[in-house]
């Protein structure tokens, strides 16, 4: 592939290759608030796994640290720290943020990767028509999206669900919320990395 090249994954910081860490690369690390992702995964993978686990056991599974890719607040957390400790090679976005701010963040985002917007680009609505390009409703049209898949076995639909801030109040019990709160509290204290609670 031609260079700039763009790779994206699901891989824990303290998993990336040292050729990567070591690298000129830089990384934009998107997260959401715990609540939402864990409804984002949970309907995910009963979609491509119908019944894969009843809600309450994959929670438990959840609030324990069980996934793929490890702790959700490990994955989180390694990101944040290097974030703070090396802004020129993580940029940290929250997926709440970036909604209710697209053209800041696509801006930054620029930015961030070193071929920030001309006073032309921005006046000829270049950002905003990036912002529609990259848009969730734009994918999710998309050929490829709707009827294409992901190594011959998932469908490129899965993907895509709702896109909506929040959803989580229609799948948490009132416990289930509680005990949420609790870890996220526990795990994330002491880090500057807070949530807002999106209902």
């Amino acid at each position: 592939m031609t260079e700039p090249r763009h790779f994206s994954t699901h891989t824990p910081l303290t998993s990336l290759p040292m050729s990567i860490i070591e690298s000129s690369c830089r990384i934009i690390y998107i997260c959401r608030n715990p609540f939402d992702t864990f409804v984002s995964a949970w309907t995910y993978f009963n979609k491509i796994r119908p019944r894969f686990l009843a809600l309450e056991e994959a929670f438990e599974m959840y609030c324990n640290g069980i996934s793929s890719f490890g702790p959700w607040w490990s994955h989180m957390l390694g990101y944040w720290k290097e974030s703070i400790a090396r802004p020129n090679k993580v940029l940290f976005l929250k997926y709440e943020d970036l909604k209710e701010d697209v053209n800041f963040h696509v801006k930054s985002i620029a930015e961030f990767l070193g071929c920030p917007f001309t006073k032309e680009e921005e006046s000829d609505g270049m950002i905003e028509s990036i912002m529609k390009l990259c848009s969730f409703e734009k994918m999710k049209a998309l050929e490829v999206n709707m009827y294409e898949k992901l190594d011959t076995v998932i469908d490129n639909k899965f993907f895509f669900r709702k896109a909506e801030i929040g959803d989580w109040v229609n799948y948490f019990s009132p416990s289930m919320i509680q005990k949420l709160s609790k870890i996220i509290e526990e795990k994330l204290s002491g880090s500057g990395l807070s949530f807002k609670m999106h209902s």
